[in-house]
């Protein structure tokens, strides 16, 4: 009788331990093979956009659906390069280095520089001393200059002195000068000084201390002493009436 008892203790201790067994094997099982919900990793550096529309992929979790993340996409910028037109480019290379220098000077495009016949009588006094009453290349004084410019160039008749010239001319604004008018000042009293207007705020004058030059409205010093703008206007012959017979 012991024995079987001792035998019947056994077999339920032996039982016990096999089915205990068994379940934590399941349990294990479950464990490892559950799907396993991976955390997010962002990469530094990358921007993100959602895009507007919903996908139709459903999230595992929650069922319900959800936005894919749409990275931005890089858009490559081309330049064009800016080229002249056929008419202006043969223009260009048919200048003169005359031309190129005096645009240079001027401060503009060589093409807009089209009155030649200006800037090489400009050349051909280019600093001619200033001499107080002078009307020669070996000294010409400010309203002499303009007088002689613009007698060779537009075929203008001037007074002789910068307050005839001022007297003689129509006013105008600074901002309305344009190429051949007179730009007068007021360097030692009334008006006194006297340059024929460029381009870009330049004008050509004979300086008393640089001859025959190009200078700048903007100088602070001709910008003090300005007084105003003028124009010579040529006037047109008069034909004779032919006479009834």
């Amino acid at each position: 009788m012991k024995h079987l008892f001792f035998v019947s203790v056994a077999a339920g201790i032996f039982s016990g331990t096999s089915i205990s067994g068994k379940a934590q094997t399941a349990v294990n099982t479950v464990k490892f093979t559950e799907p396993q919900k991976k955390s997010v990793q962002f990469i530094e550096g990358i921007e993100i956009k959602r895009d507007a529309r919903p996908s139709a992929e459903n999230d595992v979790w929650t069922n319900k659906p959800v936005t894919k993340p749409v990275a931005t996409p890089i858009t490559k910028v081309s330049y064009t390069k800016k080229t002249t037109s056929n008419s202006t480019g043969a223009f260009i290379e048919s200048c003169t280095a005359l031309q190129f220098k005096y645009a240079q000077l001027l401060d503009i495009d060589v093409e807009l520089l089209t009155n030649t016949k200006l800037f090489e009588v400009i050349e051909d006094w280019w600093g001619t001393r200033y001499r107080y009453g002078g009307t020669t290349k070996k000294g010409i004084d400010c309203s002499a200059f303009t007088g002689t410019l613009l007698n060779e160039v537009f075929g203008l008749a001037l007074p002789r002195t910068a307050r005839d010239q001022y007297a003689s001319c129509d006013k105008i604004e600074r901002e309305d000068l344009q190429e051949g008018d007179l730009v007068f000042f007021n360097t030692r009293g009334g008006v006194s000084h006297v340059g024929v207007y460029l381009a870009n705020g330049y004008f050509v004058h004979s300086s008393v201390h640089g001859g025959v030059t190009i200078s700048s409205l903007d100088e602070d010093y001709y910008n003090r002493k300005y007084i105003g703008g003028g124009r010579f206007v040529a006037q047109a012959q008069q034909q004779p009436q032919p006479q009834e017979l």
